[in-house]
């Protein structure tokens, strides 16, 4: 089974690489530019993976209403060309940022919660997401992840991602910023466990169309997050006013595990005490 995967970002995309092996290509920006090279990769293509949840120009703020052109801009590329070819599963990679803030904690991330994103990447996310299952069927079918939190290491340049990595480079001035107010409750993933549900999917296409969230199913309130890494560090935590930007809320584990027969393995903990040793 041959994976092209487009949007690369430099971090999930390199251990999904490293989980799926040799059938696997990256569609860089002069492949997916070129009209005749993009068609002749794709003819011996079962699935394109296309992360679809960030800027292709990181320089940009999310916000900044030239995200939206750019995103569709690169996305419409893809979903011409997976048109124009029978039998490719479409798998779109984004943020749970398409939808709001759960109003209370007993609420979940699924396939069922509303859609109102919260910012001009979101937008662009959705739009694409809409776009290509507007041409899903049997022969094209589409599967669309949302993920949690995403922790763990770039194997590009060994820099740490997610939030608990960035409040463990903070520890190191002797106290760090928490975001929120240390009650919200946030699900997080370790990048390696998501490449290995991704590889799931890409090895299970559903029939038609399908969206799902990914994350541990499980939550970690941010104040006893914080109190790990005090203890651990000896900085204080200090606190906003404000939740802000942040993710916050539980996935649906059951309706994830439905779809996905593997569990993460990576607690935690383990992505605590990675986010420390890489200080």
């Amino acid at each position: 089974m041959r994976v092209a995967i487009s949007g690369d970002e430099g971090f999930i995309a390199h251990y999904l690489k490293e989980e799926l092996g040799d059938d696997c290509q990256l569609l860089t920006s002069d492949i997916i530019e070129d009209d005749n090279m993009l068609p002749a990769v794709l003819a011996s293509c079962n699935t394109i993976v296309h992360f679809n949840g960030h800027s292709p120009d990181q320089n940009l703020d999310r916000s900044d209403h030239e995200v939206l052109r750019l995103i569709r801009d690169k996305a419409r590329i893809i979903l011409k060309s997976v048109r124009n070819h029978q039998g490719i599963h479409l798998i779109l990679v984004g943020s749970l940022r398409v939808h709001p803030n759960p109003k209370r904690e007993e609420e979940y991330y699924s396939s069922e919660s509303p859609l109102s994103p919260r910012d001009i990447a979101a937008e662009g996310q959705l739009w694409v997401e809409e776009s290509a299952l507007e041409y899903a069927m049997d022969s094209h079918p589409v599967s669309i992840i949302r993920t949690a939190n995403v922790q763990g290491i770039s194997q590009e340049d060994g820099k740490g991602h997610g939030v608990v990595h960035h409040l463990c480079r903070e520890s190191m001035f002797g106290f760090f910023n928490v975001p929120g107010t240390g009650e919200e409750v946030k699900d997080m993933i370790h990048v390696s466990d998501l490449a290995k549900m991704i590889s799931f999917i890409v090895q299970n296409p559903p029939p038609t169309r399908e969206a799902v969230a990914i994350g541990r199913g499980q939550g970690v309130r941010m104040s006893e997050l914080a109190e790990i890494v005090s203890q651990a560090t000896g900085a204080s935590p200090h606190y906003n006013s404000q939740p802000g930007e942040e993710v916050w809320g539980i996935v649906d584990g059951w309706e994830m595990g439905q779809r996905i027969q593997i569990q993460p393995d990576i607690t935690v903990q383990d992505i605590i005490e990675e986010a420390l040793a890489n200080q």
